[in-house]
């Protein structure tokens, strides 16, 4: 089972619909890598795609992989060397903000195990959720990370991550009490990872990274003005979940 790398033109959509309905819409790119074997690029073009360990996990491994391997061994899992899919913002001129990575984890027959989500918020920590979809690529998980300073930690996420194929659509609802005040959605439409698409996608999105962190901060802004009430951040932060 090999994937070759893939470039994703995506659009990310967040929609609020209490206390007050606000919608953000980004237009992003993303890569579908195999942790193994990032993609090796000409020397030129290696600033805009960086895959590198210190931005995922604890950031103290020696490679992605290694990363994954350990907190999968931490809750009981074992892939045995089998493949591992990921979807993640590459570091762009060197510069990375990930809002969601996903790892999908294979067996070595090739059976899917779980998935892994690997959630980054705007105060540079991290926390990963370990999942395991039904036949449908959903999952429930209860929300365990301060992300956005609107909502408190509490609730549950379910999470539609299908395997991209010629196309992304990932789903991501928060459900709290008394209903869904958040849902995020991924969508986007795969292109061979060749050096023309990467420039011209770099062209279009410029700072891709750096750009969506800073329309994320923007938009909690103005939802700041219009009155949201800010929720405090758990002083509760351990070295998993800090970058």
């Amino acid at each position: 089972m090999t994937h070759a790398p893939a470039l994703y033109r995506s659009t990310i959509v967040h929609v609020r619909s209490a206390p007050k309905r606000y919608t953000l819409r980004h237009r992003t790119y993303m890569w579908l890598i195999d942790p193994d074997r990032p993609p090796e690029l000409p020397r030129m073009l290696r600033p805009l795609a960086r895959f590198d360990p210190r931005d995922h996990f604890t950031g103290d491994h020696p490679s992605i992989r290694a990363g994954l391997d350990t907190f999968l061994a931490d809750h009981g899992i074992r892939l045995d060397s089998g493949p591992v899919v990921m979807l993640t913002h590459a570091r762009v001129l060197g510069y990375v903000f990930n809002p969601l990575t996903l790892y999908w984890c294979h067996g070595p027959d090739g059976t899917e195990r779980c998935v892994v989500a690997e959630v980054h918020n705007t105060y540079g920590e991290r926390h990963c959720y370990l999942l395991r979809p039904d036949a449908s690529g959903t999952a429930e998980v209860g929300k365990e990370f301060y992300v956005s300073p609107f909502f408190p930690v509490d609730g549950r996420y379910r999470m539609r991550l299908p395997t991209p194929g010629d196309r992304l659509d990932l789903t991501v609802h928060l459900e709290r009490e008394g209903g869904r005040p958040f849902t995020a959605t991924v969508r986007g439409t795969r292109n061979e990872a060749r050096t023309r698409t990467l420039l011209r996608l770099a062209l279009c999105r410029p700072w891709s990274t750096l750009a969506m962190s800073a329309a994320i901060r923007l938009h909690g802004i103005r939802l700041y003005l219009r009155g949201l009430p800010l929720q405090p951040r758990p002083d509760d932060r351990t070295p998993e979940n800090v970058s």
